[in-house]
């Protein structure tokens, strides 16, 4: 085995990606060593490199959301071994999934997941159904998705009809309705309608029931004023970037952060990993993006996260197959 291995890298801050050959990572104790089978792209990667996040500790290796093989295993590892399909966070992936659907997942249901289930404040504060019986238990609590068709709306949508939220009311371009009903939108509103038009009818399909939760998977700021709109007194406006908006009417802005290393997370999230998540996607009712296959393994990336930052990509995830490097 090579103890050399290619990497997609920024070499400095603001400096461009560039696939280098690194030294091959030697797993510890506790720690298995993954062959990365197909990796997916998250606005954060484009983000970093371009506005200079990240700290300043560099060359860094990007990358959040990952599916592979279990390549080699150290002591004291107990529940994987050699061969396991596996994707990021350390969960196996269900044989009716492929490489490619399972990338699109960790990020996306990580952060959908924390921003319902999670308790105050770094969360929605909902009971996560862990239990068939559980499931269903908010029927008849409308709640709002400001996004749909985005990787995070998708898996907020599935897990929130998983719960019994309805009427789920989403926003979103209106070519992806059949879809996003697919995945349990009852009714799916134009993005682009003017925000007095948009309340009139989310009111309506919400049959004048209060809209105590409204959760903002673009988080922009004028997606952010738009949930703050739309919540009844006392709601909850749950978002994924820095809040842009200031609470008003009692209302509530929960930003979420999804890392699974964060002490507050982390209890829910091994839940959903370990115990949760092979069965929800062996049932079907937590499905994976949709997703297209990036050309040139690594070396593709760079031209998708440019197609991503220009808000050229709507209702699929970008991938690519690190094995296909040239």
């Amino acid at each position: 085995m090579s103890d050399k291995q290619k990497a997609l890298v920024i070499q400095e801050k603001f400096g461009q990606f560039m696939v280098v050959e690194t030294d091959r990572y030697k797993p510890g104790a506790g720690e298995v060593l993954i062959k990365i089978q197909t990796v997916a792209l998250n606005p954060a990667d484009w983000k970093i490199q371009r506005r200079g996040l990240g700290g300043d500790d560099f060359p860094i290796i990007l990358g959040i959301d990952l599916a592979g093989d279990v390549e080699e295993v150290v002591e004291h590892v107990i529940e994987l071994k050699e061969g396991d399909r596996v994707f990021c966070q350390s969960q196996w992936i269900p044989p009716n999934l492929s490489y490619d659907e399972a990338a699109t997942l960790p990020v996306a249901l990580s952060t959908a997941y924390v921003g319902l289930f999670n308790q105050n404040p770094h969360g929605a504060g909902f009971s996560a159904p862990l239990t068939q019986a559980e499931e269903g238990k908010y029927a008849g609590e409308p709640l709002v998705v400001l996004g749909g068709a985005s990787s995070v709306g998708q898996l907020t949508i599935q897990l929130a009809e998983l719960a019994g939220f309805s009427p789920i009311i989403v926003t979103a371009s209106l070519k992806h309705t059949d879809f996003l009903k697919s995945l349990g939108a009852t009714f799916v509103l134009d993005r682009y309608l003017p925000l007095d038009a948009l309340k009139v009818e989310v009111e309506k399909a919400a049959a004048g029931k209060p809209i105590k939760i409204v959760y903002d998977a673009v988080s922009l700021e004028v997606t952010q004023q738009a949930g703050m709109a739309l919540l009844a007194p006392g709601g909850q406006l749950v978002i994924d970037l820095p809040p842009a908006v200031k609470a008003e009417d009692d209302k509530t802005i929960v930003p979420v952060l999804a890392g699974l290393r964060m002490q507050h997370n982390a209890t829910l999230l091994e839940t959903l990993y370990h115990d949760k998540i092979t069965g929800f996607l062996e049932r079907g009712v937590i499905k994976p993006n949709r997703f297209e296959v990036l050309p040139n393994g690594l070396a593709g990336i760079p031209d998708g996260l440019k197609r991503m930052e220009a808000d050229q990509i709507s209702g699929i995830k970008l991938v690519a197959h690190p094995p296909e490097t040239p």
